[in-house]
């Protein structure tokens, strides 16, 4: 059996392989950014919709007020901060992977 050669033959093709494969990085880079933003909104979003209802009910049930000191009130308003930002940020980061595989970038 022949062996075949799978290194680039000429130095265009591997600049074109070059080129794309710094294509490939930046969408990448783009699409982790865009995940990272959307999931940092959402996770403010999230800490202001949490603490409301949170200090409210410490300060207006007596159990509340009894059993939820100031740790637990953090942990509960940055557990639902977490949660939202890494779901949004995964979901994003999806999306915007499964658009462009099915759009291909242009050479422009």
């Amino acid at each position: 059996m022949a062996e075949r050669n799978v290194a680039p033959n000429s130095p265009f093709e591997r600049t074109a392989g070059l080129a794309s494969l710094d294509q490939k990085l930046a969408m990448a880079k783009r699409c982790s950014h865009e995940g990272v933003m959307a999931g940092a909104k959402a996770a403010v979003v999230a800490s202001i919709a949490t603490a409301i209802p949170t200090l409210a009910s410490v300060r207006m049930l007596p159990w509340a007020r009894a059993n939820l000191n100031h740790s637990a009130q953090t942990l509960i308003i940055s557990t639902v901060a977490g949660a939202a930002y890494f779901i949004v940020a995964d979901k994003t980061v999806l999306a915007t992977a499964r658009k462009n595989s099915f759009n291909p970038p242009s050479n422009a």
